[in-house]
């Protein structure tokens, strides 16, 4: 394999000489013609993690998920791996499997392998986390939450919230339940719950809460407890999975949707698109997102800067089979 050693000695120059020119540095007109010429008679690659090395980049993005078990995070990803492809960057993907204390180590460990930017995509955020966050020596670009003075890629999910209140109340529902996760997650937990209480409670609805988590599993549980006592014509499951939990939960007990009550989740999941009914659900642009965050790490040249704004990413409402109005009841 020949070396930029080889290279330097076949043209008569220095190693220095000949990594300026790989770095389109300053060279004379004939000795770049000359190395030009040579490089290319024997086809030397030059080493790329050398050279970033050297130009004090490491042409590498971490990433850190809360799991890999989601279809959100999946779109995420594929959005990601596109960009990166398309600028020629290295991706480290390591998982927090929804554990704080695993989402701290991933972030020293990605500092450690000199990575130029941190994609995180957050989930359940404390003051520990926060402030890591904000002292990373390494630019972190915050996916899904927001921190003062961190650049973050959010979704619009009080919109979303309201968009599905809009939806319920337009049909006709006025007992309206809420199936919910832990406010610890902002984004989910309170932003997406607030635009639907904000508008259905304006509108003079009765809203019943329920708290589950992201799980399908505990949501039918959940579900089949609630489902037989629940006095709602209309149920807003807090995401996709949510919404397909309590979707199975209802075949089993006998209920018929949207005839016995109306369901909707968010997301915008393939797997709720595959049910009868289909599910109502509002669109997230989990791809746009991913695309987005590395065209913010590639142009981030502010770690830390108390005016930064989160970048809103908008959605759209989807309406399938699962709802239904009242006025033909």
């Amino acid at each position: 394999m020949v070396t930029l050693q080889d290279i330097a000695k076949m043209a008569g120059v220095s190693k220095s000489t000949v990594s300026r020119y790989l770095n389109n540095g300053s060279v004379g007109k004939n000795t770049r013609e000359k190395i030009d010429a040579i490089i290319k008679e024997t086809g030397y690659q030059p080493n790329p993690f050398a050279q970033s090395l050297k130009a004090g980049k490491s042409n590498m993005i971490g990433v850190i998920i809360p799991r890999y078990d989601s279809p959100s995070t999946n779109e995420v990803l594929k959005g990601i791996d596109a960009a990166a492809t398309e600028r020629d960057l290295n991706l480290i993907i390591m998982s927090a499997n929804l554990n704080r204390e695993r989402t701290l180590k991933n972030i020293q460990t990605l500092q450690t392998q000199k990575v130029d930017s941190i994609i995180l995509l957050g989930s359940f955020m404390n003051e520990e986390l926060e402030e890591v966050i904000r002292q990373s020596t390494v630019p972190i670009i915050l996916i899904g939450q927001s921190i003062v003075g961190v650049r973050s890629l959010v979704y619009d999910d009080y919109h979303a919230g309201k968009l599905i209140a809009q939806h319920a109340i337009a049909l006709g529902h006025q007992k309206l339940a809420f199936i919910g996760v832990s406010e610890e997650d902002y984004a989910v937990g309170i932003l997406r719950k607030k635009g639907f209480y904000d508008y259905a409670e304006a509108n003079g609805a009765d809203i019943t809460y329920v708290e589950t988590d992201f799980s399908r599993t505990h949501a039918r549980e959940k579900a089949l407890q609630f489902l037989p006592n629940l006095e709602a014509t209309y149920i807003a499951a807090a995401t996709d999975h949510i919404a397909i939990g309590i979707h199975g939960a209802a075949l089993e007990l006998g209920y018929d949707i949207p005839q016995d009550f109306s369901l909707s989740g968010f997301g915008g999941y393939k797997a709720a698109q595959y049910l009868t009914p289909t599910i109502t659900t509002i669109n997230f642009p989990y791809y746009e997102m991913g695309e987005v965050a590395v065209q913010v790490a590639v142009d981030n040249n502010h770690i830390h800067e108390k005016s930064i704004e989160p970048m809103i990413l908008s959605v759209v409402m989807n309406q399938t089979e699962s709802t239904k109005s009242l006025e033909n009841e």
